[in-house]
């Protein structure tokens, strides 16, 4: 066998890792692909006689990659709200595969990708490399160019918000939760009697002026204008914690795009506050239900 199908081979065979490593540093299936994409280019162009470990070497190689894709993200801050918020809640329509993207997005969990996303980049793929793939400091630290004390530091700081969920079952928590399923499934569902089952008749929902200005209403009153704005319209939101208290994300690719603050009484929403101002999103405290 050449070279040539030699590399090929094992690049095949570590390509489903790969995917993996890039998507639970990306959040979004169409970017991983290309990184891992372009770590295939970077093997043909390398000595492959000076490569020991192909794996490793890819591996270390994605990593590189998608670190480079975090931090250009952070640079550029492109936030797409071009679309209306009930929009963005809804449409999965320019996903190239949204099927795809959605069976990713379990197999990692929603809400750890929202809260991946909250992390800086370094932190993220400290973490991700070391607590998911189990790859040491020492070989970690080369990626991030930092040394091995360092990559420790910024996992661990990952790690505790990654794990600031409380642990033990908070029986208000659970209560105020179920409200919220309540209303995201209804909504999904396009149920209007049952989305008017979990509002307060006096109900309100306030965008913030990013929101606005991507087209939502300054602001809807009653539950029956509510209830008719938000029908069908949660197809993208999953519950998270948001600030300690149970509300909604939307996060398309593990990309935070909106927040929903619900406000709960007497086991119905009273009031909705929608987040979409870039800043307000990245102070969020978010954690895994």
């Amino acid at each position: 066998m050449d070279e040539k199908n030699w590399l090929a081979g094992e690049f095949e065979a570590n390509r489903a890792h790969l995917g993996a490593v890039a998507y639970r540093m990306l959040g979004s299936r169409a970017e991983a692909d290309d990184a891992v994409q372009e770590a295939w280019l970077r093997l043909g162009r390398s000595d492959a006689d000076a490569i020991g470990n192909v794996g490793g070497w890819l591996t270390t190689v994605v990593a590189r990659i998608c670190l480079d894709m975090l931090r250009q993200r952070k640079t550029r801050r492109e936030e797409p709200f071009d679309l209306p918020v009930h929009q963005r809640v809804a449409d999965t329509s320019k996903l190239a595969d949204p099927e795809r993207e959605v069976a990713f997005a379990d197999s990692v969990g929603m809400a750890l990708l929202v809260i991946l996303e909250t992390l800086a980049p370094a932190e993220r793929v400290a973490f991700v490399l070391h607590d998911m793939f189990d790859l040491p400091f020492d070989e970690i630290a080369p990626v991030l160019g930092r040394t091995p004390a360092t990559t420790r530091q910024l996992a661990s700081r990952a790690r505790r918000r990654v794990q600031g969920a409380p642990r033990t079952p908070d029986p208000d928590l659970a209560r105020r939760r179920r409200v919220v399923d309540a209303f995201l499934a209804a909504s999904r569902g396009g149920r209007f009697e049952d989305l008017l089952a979990v509002l307060d008749p006096g109900i309100v929902v306030r965008p913030d002026a990013a929101a606005m200005r991507a087209g939502a209403p300054d602001e809807i009153s009653g539950a029956d204008a509510v209830a008719r704005f938000f029908l069908g319209r949660a197809s993208g939101a999953r519950s998270a914690l948001i600030d300690g208290a149970v509300g909604a994300v939307v996060a398309p690719q593990g990309r935070l795009f909106l927040a929903l603050r619900f406000t709960i009484a007497d086991g119905r929403i009273t009031a909705i506050e929608a987040i979409a101002d870039p800043e307000r999103l990245r102070r969020l405290d978010l954690a895994v239900l």
